[in-house]
């Protein structure tokens, strides 16, 4: 179990300086845009922040997630074909585990975090 853990962490800290390096920036760009977009129209219609929202009020959790998933999906979808192809060209083998780890990494993780963010800072103007 110790070896996977290494090889993890080994693969993901060579996808910084690997090739498709682009996507580790670009990605996350794209979910902040979306986050943003959506965070400003939570503020202007008085929903509550999205993720603290998601854990409070269970009654309204799938329609957020579906609302949610309808905005990052296609980033998420992107950074799974972008590393299932950086890890065919790098390491000939595909790692699914690692796959959706990288994908949640820079596109879910990043709209969590900064679409109820967005929704605070828009509120307090």
């Amino acid at each position: 179990m110790d070896d996977i853990w290494i090889r993890i962490l080994d693969n993901m800290g060579d996808r910084v300086s690997g090739p498709l390096k682009f996507r580790l920036l670009l990605q996350p760009l794209m979910a902040a845009f979306f986050a943003i977009k959506a965070g400003l129209l939570d503020a202007r219609t008085g929903k509550p922040p999205y993720f603290w929202a998601l854990a409070t009020h269970p009654e309204h959790r799938i329609d957020m997630l579906k609302h949610g998933w309808k905005d990052v999906s296609k980033v998420f979808l992107l950074a799974v074909v972008l590393d299932v192809a950086y890890q065919i060209i790098v390491l000939r083998f595909v790692y699914p585990g690692e796959v959706i780890l990288v994908a949640f990494t820079l596109a879910i993780l990043p709209y969590l975090l900064l679409r109820g963010l967005v929704t605070r800072i828009a509120r307090r103007r």
